[in-house]
């Protein structure tokens, strides 16, 4: 130590303090740095923490790879990049256009027509205006979520086709009347089978026909034409309701002529029988030797058949050789009733 040099102990206790501050210092330091490492961890593995809502389903994956499939609540995963969740909604209805689309939702609703989405060829060669719309629902959410990149524009397309292809097998007349509800029925069963094929995972629930229309231009026309169908049809109900009230008369007439023919048939029937009978009895005296009574009997009853109303007297034949004329008074016979 120089001999200029004074000893200070304030100074020496100064550096002292100093050293101590430094390593406090250090220390501090190093636990800061774990705690601030510590809370990164954290914050990192909190970001793996989701929630699924209660019409959802969540599709983990991990490394881009489909691992597993989570229901509705809180669920956790590992923090991205390693998994990653994908919520896929398999409660809700969805809903496609074709022909028109909605511009805002009721209750004061507002729609743009697409008119050239909505033309469809019939049959016929001839071209409706028809407007649709196609509802459906995920049954599959790992095919629904990992094997199609759009499903709107995949349904919407496919479901296009499967409608023009049946609106063109029917004429224009029945595409807007008649076969409508079939056309719709038909599109929905070969739909779902492409959708399927597809593997889209996606359930069609309806097809429904919004409205179906001629063109714009030729819209008189079918006005006319649908004028005249029903004036065709009112006129076929009038005959109809005519035919019904007419025949049953007509028949009941019938069967009251027929009836009575029964009737007569029957009663000429038993006549000719008796006559028959009658005459077998008389046949039967004739042949056992009554000829001459039986001759005359017949020739009495026929002369009052064909003299009613007059008076009959009968001369006989003399046969004990007497000269007093023999007379028969038939109505003396008969009771006088003649």
């Amino acid at each position: 130590m120089p001999d200029n040099y004074d000893f200070d102990p304030r100074e020496d206790r100064r550096n002292t303090d100093w050293d101590r501050l430094k390593s406090k210092l250090k220390k501090f330091g190093n636990k800061t740095g774990w705690i601030v490492i510590g809370l990164v961890v954290v914050i990192y593995l909190l970001q793996g923490i989701y929630q699924i809502g209660p019409a959802e389903v969540g599709l983990v994956k991990r490394f881009g790879k489909h691992v597993r499939t989570v229901n509705s609540g809180l669920n956790y995963h590992l923090p991205p990049p390693i998994e990653s969740v994908k919520k896929v909604n398999i409660r809700s209805v969805r809903k496609i256009e074709i022909g028109y689309e909605t511009v805002s939702p009721p209750p004061n609703p507002r729609y743009r027509v697409d008119e050239e989405e909505a033309l469809m060829l019939t049959g016929d060669d001839n071209i409706v205006h028809m407007e649709l719309a196609v509802q459906f629902t995920v049954i599959d959410p790992e095919q629904f979520a990992f094997n199609i990149i759009d499903p709107h524009s995949l349904v919407k397309e496919a479901a296009e086709a499967v409608i023009r292809q049946e609106v063109v097998k029917h004429e224009v007349e029945e595409a807007l009347t008649t076969e409508r509800a079939e056309i719709a029925s038909n599109a929905l069963d070969n739909l779902q089978k492409l959708l399927e094929m597809y593997e889209a995972g996606i359930n069609i629930e309806a097809i429904k026909v919004q409205d179906a229309k001629p063109p714009e231009p030729v819209v008189p026309a079918f006005d006319d034409v649908t004028s005249a169908k029903e004036d065709k049809q009112t006129k076929i109900n009038q005959a109809e309701a005519y035919a019904n009230d007419v025949i049953p008369n007509a028949r009941g007439q019938a069967a009251e002529i027929v009836n009575q023919a029964e009737a007569t048939k029957a009663e000429r029937v038993n006549e000719a029988q008796g006559d028959v009978s009658k005459f077998l009895q008389v046949l039967e005296e004739y042949n056992r030797g009554s000829q001459e009574v039986t001759r005359r009997r017949l020739y009495m009853e026929t002369m009052e058949e064909i003299l009613p109303g007059m008076e009959k007297i009968l001369l006989t034949e003399k046969t004990d050789g007497s000269s007093v004329l023999k007379l028969l008074n038939l109505n003396e016979l008969d009771g006088g009733s003649q």
